[in-house]
């Protein structure tokens, strides 16, 4: 969802994504000044990172949810999908577990009355590896009693993160319009429920999943639509890709069309494309495996790029957009 789209929707369900954590800086760190990059990598100003009062922060993990087949989707869910779900195998368990979203009050995990766990992406704390804090909300909920909400308040230490927890299988995620599926079961006998679902439900911009291709979302966000795709190859082979096919002109999505940029986020690329109004989810989607197709065998070619893809690959990794 856009800004301030995102923004109001913390406001009404005190519920903002995840910031991952950076990592942990050499002991013999050279002396920077508040202001400037910590030498621990992290990107953050060394006054908000290992010069903050609180010390160092926990370990931050590039890419956390690596080795999983449907990484792309669980990256898309937990940074711009508004509502959706999936169900979780588990290795050890036959209990019923939903991926969802987001969890009223954004709490990390809930646990049913009939015993079903649902387990929430986006949520307020970031300790550094989202896998690893996945995995200590997971083994929580597996031991706390039915009826109850599971939080994590302090870093989770050592152990098991979601890819030891889970069969590695392909996700169906269920994107829902809103959030009706948090009181689908429940009785709102006085309406109290009702009255908080419709304003998380007004702060939820229309999105859906494509069909055909792998973790690419629509939104429309005010009068605009937007396409964004997660791309799990190596960023920089998505990047020459790209420059490829813009070189080529075979980048274009449908007419009218534009590849405004791309942000990173856990790893990967996300390119965004600004739609033409009226394309909805059904254009993109008889669109969008012909530009995979010609975007996998871009980002397989192994020649170096010319001057002019170079160029190209430049324009696309400066333009950083906030379209989440």
């Amino acid at each position: 969802m856009g800004k301030k789209s995102r923004d109001r929707n913390r406001s009404l369900q005190s519920a903002p994504a995840a910031a991952d954590g950076p990592a942990d800086g050499p002991a013999d760190a050279p002396a920077v000044g508040p202001r400037q990059p910590c030498p621990c990598g992290s990107g953050r100003r060394y006054k908000a990172c290992h010069g903050s009062a609180a010390g160092a922060v926990p370990v931050y993990t590039a890419r956390p949810f690596a080795g999983l087949t449907s990484e792309a989707d669980i990256i898309a869910v937990r940074e711009f999908v508004p509502a959706a779900t999936a169900p979780l195998t588990l290795r050890d368990s036959d209990r019923t577990v939903l991926l969802c979203s987001l969890l009223p009050g954004a709490v990390p995990a809930m646990v049913r009355e009939d015993g079903t766990i649902w387990l929430g992406l986006q949520v307020q704390h970031g300790y550094g590896d989202p896998s690893r804090d996945l995995g200590a909300v997971l083994v929580a909920a597996l031991e706390a009693e039915h009826g109850t909400t599971v939080g994590l308040t302090t870093p989770p230490g050592e152990g098991p993160r979601l890819q030891d927890l889970v069969v590695d299988e392909p996700l169906h995620f269920t994107v829902h319009q809103g959030f009706d599926f948090w009181i689908a079961d429940l009785e709102d006998s006085d309406g109290s429920m009702a009255a908080a679902l419709q304003a998380a439900n007004d702060s939820a911009a229309p999105s859906e999943r494509i069909e055909g291709v792998e973790a690419a979302y629509w939104t429309e966000i005010g009068e605009r639509e937007y396409l964004r795709w997660v791309q799990a190859d190596d960023e920089d082979r998505v990047l020459d890709g790209l420059a490829r096919l813009h070189v080529a002109g075979n980048h274009q999505l449908v007419e009218g069309d534009r590849l405004i940029g791309m942000f990173r986020v856990h790893g990967v690329v996300v390119p965004v494309w600004d739609l033409p109004p009226g394309t909805g989810a059904a254009g993109v989607a008889a669109a969008a495996p012909g530009l995979g197709e010609r975007l996998a065998a871009a980002i397989a070619d192994p020649t170096p790029l010319t001057t002019e893809q170079r160029s190209a690959r430049a324009g696309l990794t400066s333009r950083q957009v906030t379209i989440r």
